[in-house]
């Protein structure tokens, strides 16, 4: 039988170093070059390996200060493929409404959305993983139009300090004239501004992971527009990819 990857059994006996506690949750691991050293592996073996851990959220890396175990829960893992998917983040997390539901002039909203004036209505809120009181990852702003918003304004799961396991999407797709049926998604990095580094408990100017999400129904009309800031030590986003028969 031909033995794994190099790569593949050095992930492996690292995550059981971990699982095992002789790295604690947040203590830095050896660096690419001691493992090098230690193991007598190419330093592309060894990247591979802390890319794997990385991708698992097992491990998290500092820019500058190096690599660092996760306790087994602390990241919110993700994989996503589908609109349900989406809706699901309310099996396993919390939404926490910061800023309840209200009208406002936002033009790069309205413009997103494909609107005729430059009002939308806006909820801004974070997310929480975990045991109580759970772990901020995330702080989305959800842009609506007039339309959509018009059915929930009241909705007590919108409203300031609001606190459920519920989706915007959720709450507005039984009034729409037509199921959402697509979400088109762009994903950069940001820095944290004031509201999100208060949010989520990182200082300003932290690099963030942020995704764009503008969600249409089956007429393809915009129905929403989410703006979210990720907490890259919090979060791993996983996407499976297919070929096409």
């Amino acid at each position: 039988m031909r033995a794994p990857p190099a790569y593949q059994t050095l992930r492996q006996a690292l995550r059981d170093e971990i699982a095992s506690g002789a790295y604690a949750d947040g203590v830095r691991l050896p660096t690419e070059s001691e493992l090098v050293a230690r193991h007598g592996l190419s330093r592309q073996t060894v990247r591979r390996a802390f890319q794997d851990l990385v991708a698992e959220g097992v491990v998290y890396r500092v820019p500058g200060r190096g690599t660092y175990a996760h306790q087994d829960g602390h990241r919110y893992l993700r994989q996503l493929g589908s609109i349900e998917d989406l809706m699901s983040l309310s099996d396993d997390t919390t939404m926490e409404v910061l800023t309840g539901l209200r009208r406002r002039v936002d033009v790069e909203a309205a413009s997103r959305l494909r609107l005729d004036d430059d009002v939308v209505h806006t909820v801004v809120l974070r997310r929480l993983h975990g045991t109580d009181p759970g772990v901020p990852f995330v702080l989305t702003r959800v842009h609506l139009p007039e339309f959509v918003a018009r059915p929930v304004l009241g909705a007590p799961e919108l409203a300031d300090g609001a606190v459920s396991t519920c989706t915007v999407i959720g709450l507005t797709e039984p009034h729409l004239a037509s199921p959402i049926a697509e979400a088109a998604q762009s994903i950069t990095v940001s820095a944290a501004d004031d509201e999100v580094a208060a949010a989520v408990g990182c200082p300003p100017g932290h690099p963030m992971l942020r995704v764009d999400r503008l969600y249409s129904d089956a007429s393809g009309t915009p129905v929403e527009l989410a703006v979210s800031h990720f907490v890259p030590e919090q979060y791993t986003y996983r996407v499976t990819l297919r070929r096409s028969s």
